[in-house]
C-alpha cells in the first residue's frame, strides 16, 4: 500500500500552474464509503408523481437547505409545498459533503442555528420518523498554533458558556491524551468541544423528506425547473407567478432558490442576481488508521486543514489560497466529481502529516472534488430578492449547508410564512449588499476568492478585506487619503477608518495573495497596517484613536460620513407612509429632525435612522426635490443601506401607498463636524445664525457654505455639540477645504468611524445590528422614547411593543465599564451573582472616560422581567477569554448623562 505522501508523488505529475479558471467535471465516479440517493433505474425516467397544479410555495433544490426548508416549511402548518429536483436528492453538491458540524462559532446567531441543526438531526428527525438521520457525535478539537489563535478559541468557549455548549480548552498534554495519534509539538493548546459531530447527507435529506411527506409536502425527482414566471402588478411591482418544467407548470406566488452552484441560473430566469461563484472543493480519504477509531474531529486553522473521522479513516481537506473556480456551471451535473488537481491540494496533506504523522505512511482510498457555492463574504445568501416579490434565496453556504442547514432552513420557512425570520439574519440576508454590487462580476470574483482563501484565518475585530476594493467612493476620498486616511470597506464603499499620521496608505488592486501567478503587492503599507493590528489586545494605533476621539471631546473633529444612505421619502401619502414606518411622530413642520426606529411586526428593530420633514425644492435639486404633497428626507447607516431602502418599498408595496421613495445617496455627501468649538468654526463658514436659539438641536435648515448651498442639520453621534452638512457631491471638496480652514486655529482633526465607534459607546448612542438589531425591541434596547405610545397613531411593531411593555422586558441592554483597561470586543459572557445571564454585543474602549466600556443584553434565570431594580440590585463579572473582571453595571449612559454637551451646555 502506497503511502499518503508516496501516492501523492505519484498521482501528482508536473503540469503548469492551473489559470485563474477552472476545468470542467470528469465522468461520474464512486465514493465507496459515501452512501447517496442515486437511483439509477429512476435517473432521468421523468418525475416520479404528478405534478400539482399550484403550491403555495416552490422549494427548488433537493440538497440540505431544500431538504430543510421543505421539512420546516411543512412542520409550521404550510400546505401545498412542492420539493423540485431536478435528478435526486442530494445530486448536486450535498452528496459528496464532509458533513461536519462544530458548535461554537464567533457569532450568537450561528450558535444558534448550529443548535438547531444538530437538534433536527440528533433528536428531532429520529423521535418522528424512528429512523437515525445520520448524526454521529464524536466530539470536535480546534488546534491553536499560537498565543492568538488560543485567545480565539477562548472567546468562544465564553460565548459558549452563555448557550450551555460544552467546552474546554486543553494544554497540549491533555490533547495528546484525548488524541494518543496527535503531533502536539508546536501547540499552544486546543478547544475541545465533546458534542460536535457528523451528519451523513444521504440520512438526514433522506429522512427529512419522508418527514416532510408525512406532514402533506410533495417531494419530487426528477424534474428540472425550466423557467419562473415573473408578472407585474398594478403598482408595476414584479412578482413570481409560476415555475415551468418539462413536465407542466405550478403556479405560485412564492419560489425558494435552494440550487447550490446552480443558483445563479435560477435567479437569471426571473432577473434576480444571485451573486456567487463556483469553486472546486476537495478532500481525500484515507486507508484503514489504527488507533484513529472514536478520535474526535479536528480543524487545525493555522494549517488550513480538517480531519473528518470516516470510520477507522480520516476525510482530509481544507482551504487553499488558489482554487480552481468552476467557469463554466454545467447544468446536467449530477453525482459527478472533478480529478482532483494535486497541486492545489497538496498544501492540505502537508498539514494533515504534521498534525497526525501517521498519515505519512498511510494510503488514500478515493478522492473527493465537488462544486461548491461561494459568496463575497463567505455567509450564504438568504431572504426575499429585492427584484421580485416572492423569489427567496437559501444558497450560497459556503461548505457548510449540511450544519447550517437545519437553522436557516427554520428561519427561512419562518421568513416565508410571517414575512421576516425569528433570529437576526441581516448578516445572511440577500439585502445586505447594494444591488450594485449584486451583479459586479469583479467584485463577486474577488472578495470570494478571499473569504475562501481568508476562511480559516483568526476572526480580529479590525480585520478588513483587502478584494473588492474601491468599488464606491465618495467625492473627498482623495483628499482625505493624501492626509494618511486609513480607509474601511463596507459593502463596496470605502469609508474613513482612521487617519495615520506616518502618511498615505493606498488600497491597492487585489493580488490574488499571489495565486494564479500573480505578483504579490510588496511594501504594501495599507496590508501592513492590517497585520499591525491582528490582535486581541489593545492594537497599536490606540493611540492615534485616542488622539482623535480626545480632540473631538475637548476641540473639534470633522468626520467625512458621506457613504450614509440618503433616501427621500415624497408624494400625496408620504405622511401616512411616514407615521406607519417610523416609530416616533416625524410628522412635523419642515425644519425639524426625529431619530426614531423602524420595526418590524414582532416589534423588532429593522433600522434606526434620522428623518426629517421638508419642503419641496424649487428648482428642484439634490437638495431638496420637487414633489407634491409632503416630505421627508431620510439619513441611514450606509453598510445598511439596502436592506433600509428594501424594508421601506416592501412597506410601501404592501400598503400601497400613493408616494415615492427617491435615492440620493451618490448624489450627496455628508461631513459631521463635532465638538465644543464646532459652533465657533462653523460659524466662520455658514451663512446663518447657529445660536441655541436660532438653530436648535435636531433642526435643519438650508444654507450657504463657502458659496454651496448645503443642508445643514444640528445632530451628534458622538455626544458632543456638532452639526452634519449634506453637500451636493460637486461642492464637497470646497466645503470640506473651508471647514478645516477656518477650524486650523481651533485644533481641527479628521477623524474616522474608529473613534465613533468610540465615542458612540462612550455616550450609550446604539449601533444598529451590534447593540440594536432586528431580534431587539426599542423597549429591550433602552429606546422606548422614539415610540409614539401616548399618541393614538398606529405604527408598525406597535401592538408587539404594547404587548412587551404590559408584560414585562424579558431582557435589557445594559451598559458595563471595568476598572481594569482590559480590551475586549463583544461575544464576552455576563455573569450575575455567579449565574450566565447574557453577552456583550459589543465592546470599546472611552477614552474621555479612561474606561474599557460594553454593551449587552442580560435575562433573568428565574424567567422573570429584567427591571432597572434587576439590573441595580446584581453583581456582575464580564468574562474575557475565559478570565472573569469585575465590572459595573449602568442604566445612564456614563459618560455626559444628562446630555447637555450635545445642547450646548460646557
Amino acid at each position: 500500500m502506497a503511502s499518503l505522501t508516496r501516492a501523492l508523488r505519484r498521482a501528482a505529475p508536473w503540469r503548469a500552474p492551473r489559470p485563474l479558471g477552472g476545468a470542467g467535471p470528469t465522468a461520474e465516479k464512486s465514493v465507496p464509503y459515501r452512501q447517496t440517493l442515486k437511483d439509477e433505474s429512476a435517473a432521468g425516467s421523468g418525475p416520479g408523481r404528478p405534478l400539482p397544479p399550484t403550491a403555495e410555495v416552490v422549494v427548488v433544490g433537493g440538497g440540505s437547505l431544500g431538504c430543510q426548508t421543505a421539512y420546516h416549511l411543512a412542520k409550521m402548518g404550510a400546505r401545498g409545498v412542492a420539493l423540485l429536483e431536478r435528478d435526486r436528492l442530494t445530486a448536486g453538491t450535498t452528496w459528496h459533503t464532509a458533513g461536519l458540524l462544530w458548535q461554537l462559532r464567533p457569532s450568537d446567531v450561528e450558535v444558534e442555528l448550529l443548535a438547531h441543526t444538530r437538534h433536527v438531526v440528533s433528536r428531532e428527525l429520529p423521535e418522528e420518523t424512528g429512523l437515525h438521520a445520520g448524526w454521529i457525535q464524536n466530539g470536535g478539537l480546534f488546534i491553536a498554533s499560537s498565543k492568538q489563535r488560543l485567545d480565539e478559541y477562548k472567546r468562544l468557549m465564553s460565548l459558549g458558556k452563555v448557550y450551555g455548549v460544552e467546552s474546554y480548552v486543553l494544554s497540549p498534554s491533555e490533547t495528546k491524551d484525548l488524541y494518543p495519534l496527535m503531533n502536539v509539538d508546536d501547540l499552544y493548546g486546543t478547544l475541545y468541544v465533546p458534542k460536535d459531530g457528523t451528519m451523513d447527507p444521504a440520512g438526514t435529506c433522506s429522512t427529512l423528506a419522508r418527514a416532510a411527506t408525512a406532514r402533506g409536502a410533495a417531494i419530487i425527482e426528477n424534474c428540472p425547473v425550466t423557467g419562473i414566471q415573473v408578472k407585474v402588478d398594478d403598482l408595476g411591482v414584479k412578482r413570481v407567478s409560476a415555475v415551468e418544467t418539462p413536465y407542466g407548470t405550478i403556479q405560485t406566488p412564492c419560489v425558494v432558490n435552494c440550487a447550490g452552484v446552480w443558483a445563479r441560473a435560477l435567479g437569471r430566469m426571473a432577473g434576480v442576481h444571485v451573486p456567487l461563484v463556483a469553486m472546486h472543493h476537495a478532500y481525500v480519504v484515507t486507508e484503514r488508521i489504527e488507533g484513529i477509531q472514536n478520535m474526535p474531529n479536528v480543524r487545525d486553522h493555522d494549517a488550513s486543514v480538517y480531519l473528518r473521522l470516516q470510520g477507522d479513516a480520516l476525510s482530509v481537506g481544507g482551504y487553499e489560497s488558489n482554487p480552481i473556480f468552476w467557469e463554466e456551471v454545467s447544468e446536467k451535473f449530477a453525482f459527478g466529481l472533478f480529478d482532483l488537481d494535486w497541486d492545489v491540494f497538496m498544501q492540505h496533506i502537508e498539514g494533515a502529516v504534521n498534525r497526525v504523522p501517521v498519515l505519512e505512511k498511510t494510503g488514500i482510498k478515493s478522492t473527493v472534488c465537488g462544486p461548491e457555492s461561494f459568496t463575497a463574504d463567505h455567509k450564504p445568501l438568504m431572504g426575499e430578492a429585492p427584484e421580485v416579490r416572492g423569489f427567496f434565496l437559501g444558497c450560497g453556504f459556503n461548505s457548510a449547508g449540511m450544519m447550517l442547514g437545519g437553522g436557516c432552513g427554520r428561519e427561512l420557512a419562518h421568513w416565508i410564512i410571517h414575512g421576516r425570520p425569528e433570529k437576526d439574519m441581516y448578516g445572511y440576508d440577500i439585502r445586505r449588499f447594494p444591488h450594485s454590487l449584486t451583479d459586479n462580476n469583479r467584485w463577486l470574483r474577488e472578495r470570494s476568492h478571499e473569504s475562501y482563501a481568508k476562511n480559516y484565518s483568526v476572526v480580529f475585530p479590525y480585520d478588513e478585506p483587502l478584494a473588492g476594493r474601491n468599488m464606491r467612493k465618495d467625492p473627498l476620498h482623495e483628499e482625505l487619503l493624501q492626509q494618511g486616511c486609513v480607509f474601511q470597506e463596507r459593502h463596496g464603499w470605502e469609508r474613513p477608518g482612521w487617519f495615520n499620521p506616518k502618511g498615505a496608505a493606498p488600497v491597492l488592486d487585489y493580488d490574488y495573495y499571489g495565486a494564479y501567478k500573480r505578483q504579490r503587492h510588496s511594501n504594501y503599507t495599507y496590508n501592513r497596517l492590517l497585520g499591525d493590528e491582528y490582535t486581541f489586545d489593545f492594537p497599536p494605533h490606540h493611540h492615534v484613536i485616542k488622539n482623535e476621539c480626545l480632540t473631538c471631546r475637548n476641540a473639534l473633529a470633522l468626520f467625512d460620513m458621506s457613504y450614509f444612505g440618503k433616501f427621500y421619502l415624497v408624494g400625496p401619502e408620504a405622511t401616512k407612509a411616514a407615521n406607519w414606518l417610523f416609530t416616533a411622530d416625524v410628522s412635523k413642520a419642515p425644519g425639524s429632525t426625529v431619530y426614531t426606529c423602524m420595526l418590524n411586526r414582532r416589534g423588532g428593530v429593522e433600522s434606526d435612522l434620522t428623518v426629517s420633514r421638508i419642503s419641496p425644492g424649487n428648482p428642484a435639486s439634490p437638495l431638496a426635490p420637487a414633489f407634491e404633497g409632503d416630505g421627508y428626507y431620510l439619513a441611514v447607516g450606509g453598510a445598511v443601506a439596502q436592506h433600509n431602502w428594501s424594508h421601506i418599498s416592501t412597506v410601501l408595496q404592501d400598503m400601497k401607498l400613493q408616494c415615492e421613495l427617491l435615492d440620493c445617496s451618490e448624489e450627496l455627501g455628508m461631513l459631521s463636524l463635532q465638538g465644543p468649538l464646532s459652533r465657533a468654526v462653523l460659524q466662520d463658514v455658514l451663512d446663518t445664525d447657529l445660536s441655541n436659539e436660532a438653530f436648535p438641536f435636531s433642526t435643519h435648515k438650508l444654507a450657504k457654505a463657502a458659496g454651496c448651498t448645503v443642508r445643514a442639520m444640528r445632530l451628534s453621534f458622538v455626544g458632543e455639540m456638532g452639526w452634519e452638512l449634506h453637500v451636493p457631491k460637486a461642492d464637497c471638496v470646497r466645503v470640506y477645504q473651508a471647514v478645516m480652514k477656518a477650524g486650523a486655529r481651533h485644533g481641527i482633526t479628521n477623524a474616522g468611524y474608529r473613534a465613533i465607534d468610540s465615542l458612540s459607546i462612550e455616550k450609550g448612542y446604539r449601533h444598529w445590528h451590534a447593540d440594536l438589531r432586528s431580534d431587539d425591541t426599542p423597549l429591550e434596547a433602552g429606546l422606548a422614547f422614539t415610540c409614539k405610545l401616548k399618541s393614538g397613531i398606529p405604527f408598525l411593531g406597535r401592538e408587539a411593543v404594547e404587548a412587551q411593555k404590559a408584560a414585562g422586558i424579558p431582557r435589557r441592554l445594559v451598559c458595563f465599564t471595568t476598572d481594569e483597561k482590559v480590551p475586549m470586543f463583544g461575544l464576552e459572557a455576563v455573569w450575575r451573582d455567579g449565574e450566565v445571564v447574557g453577552h456583550i454585543r459589543r465592546a470599546d474602549f472611552g477614552f474621555a472616560i479612561d474606561k474599557t466600556i460594553a454593551y449587552g443584553y442580560i435575562r433573568n434565570p428565574a424567567g422573570g422581567a429584567v427591571s432597572l431594580d434587576f439590573v441595580k440590585s446584581g453583581s456582575y463579572e464580564l468574562e474575557r477569554m475565559g478570565v472573569s473582571y469585575p465590572a459595573r453595571a449602568h442604566t445612564k449612559s456614563p459618560f455626559d448623562p444628562d446630555n447637555k454637551r450635545v445642547r450646548g451646555i460646557y
